[in-house]
């Protein structure tokens, strides 16, 4: 249509036809300075008067479309993909309509070809997002769905059981790492369960059956004072031994629970320590056990800690005694140090030392090593300290070699303590 206007200007301005001159330019300059359009014809005809005009019987166009070239000085229509333009002008006071009419085979064909494109490129992105969507199910979907069908056949029964893992390094490898890990930490919490469960019941039943097969023998016959006075010893002794151990074991299950919630009393560090020391001269009269604090702070506040106190004297008890106990009753280091955000103390003994290989194994209930199990215990004692430790946010950190004793840090950030307490 902008083809068609230019030539329409073109026309009507060097209209002269019988002007042999502006003829000649008017085909050259069509020939060399415009491009060529299909089967282009144009028209010049002379109108007479108001709605009357010179009719080219050529022109196969309806009256409608010359009423409104004649109201609005233009108009176009279109037929079969030819096209007709046509503009009124004046020339010597004379009023004229051009028309000029050519077939637009480029915008037909242009309009084929883009209905092409968008149909084979419409089906061709059809099947690459179904080929894509295939190749992502397999790379993504399949795997995903594979390990949720292998993970619902894990349970409590095989857990020894793991997902295959892959050479990848993308998420799907990061996930099936994560389920292995996990459950290696599952199998390990359920063989440790299970131990102590083992251990736990075997340690109960000796002193039961002990004492119930003391008593059967006793009531068998009439004894003499002496033989009775003996057997209630040895139930006395076996009966402390199942009083000791079940409380220990109830302290143990007491340290599962919310920490938080048991912090009541607040407690001078200092002071607990010269309690344990109480105790502990009760227990091992011969003991050499000094305690040191190494600076004494200006702001008492600083030795004070938020805490459940029979729980942190159960647990500087048990290490301490544990010091007095595999060292033969050898000199015990008790070290307090204290600044404005931690608590630390240091317990060292020059005893028998815990073996290397002993060393993972020692927080678990029941656990004793081959040095140790020549002494009396139940194995309880150190985790007990550990998780009531922990439950105080402070760390438990034991450094030992054979022959040469044990150094046992424990330190507390009281920070954390004081700002978990407020909280709760």
């Amino acid at each position: 249509m902008k083809r068609l206007q230019d030539r329409a200007k073109i026309v009507a301005s060097i209209h002269y036809q019988n002007d042999p001159v502006k003829t000649r330019y008017f085909k050259e300059f069509k020939a060399n300075g415009l491009e060529e359009l299909i089967d282009e014809q144009n028209f010049v005809l002379k109108v007479s008067g108001k709605n009357t005009f010179e009719y080219n019987t050529d022109l196969n166009l309806p009256a409608d479309f010359y009423t409104k070239v004649m109201a609005n000085g233009s108009n176009w229509i279109e037929n079969s993909n030819r096209y007709f333009y046509a503009q009124t002008f004046t020339e010597s006071n004379q009023k004229y309509i051009v028309i000029i009419t050519a077939i637009d085979r480029r915008g037909n064909v242009s309009s084929i070809y883009i209905i092409q494109i968008l149909f084979f490129g419409g089906l061709a992105f059809i099947l690459l997002a179904y080929f894509l969507g295939r190749f992502l199910a397999r790379r993504v979907i399949n795997p995903v769905a594979r390990i949720t069908d292998e993970v619902k056949i894990i349970s409590a029964s095989n857990l020894h059981n793991r997902l295959p893992e892959t050479k990848s390094t993308d998420e799907i490898g990061d996930l099936t790492k994560t389920f292995n890990n996990m459950l290696d930490r599952l199998e390990t919490s359920f063989e440790i369960q299970a131990n102590f469960i083992n251990n736990a019941s075997h340690e109960l039943k000796t002193p039961v059956t002990t004492i119930i097969a003391e008593a059967e023998i006793m009531l068998l016959k009439e004894r003499n004072v002496a033989d009775y006075i003996s057997s209630l010893e040895n139930i006395h002794s076996q009966a402390s031994r199942l009083g000791d151990l079940t409380e220990s074991l109830l302290k143990l299950t007491q340290t599962g629970y919310d920490g938080k919630k048991q912090l009541l009393d607040i407690v001078r560090i200092d002071e607990l320590l010269m309690d344990v020391k109480s105790d502990i001269d009760k227990i091992y009269p011969n003991n050499r056990v000094t305690i040191k604090i190494k600076k004494i702070p200006s702001d008492p506040s600083l030795l004070e800690i938020p805490c459940n106190k029979s729980l942190l004297e159960l647990s500087l008890n048990n290490i301490i005694a544990n010091g007095v106990k595999y060292s033969d009753n050898e000199t015990v280091f008790v070290t307090l140090s204290v600044n404005n955000s931690t608590i630390k103390i240091s317990i060292t003994d020059i005893g028998i030392g815990i073996p290397a290989e002993d060393i993972p194994h020692l927080y678990e209930p029941f656990f004793r090593g081959k040095k140790a199990s020549k002494y009396n215990g139940y194995g309880l004692g150190l985790p007990l300290a550990m998780k009531i430790i922990r439950m105080h946010n402070g760390e438990l950190l034991i450094q030992s070699e054979p022959d040469k004793g044990t150094i046992v840090n424990i330190t507390f950030n009281t920070a954390n303590i004081r700002n978990s307490n407020v909280n709760s």
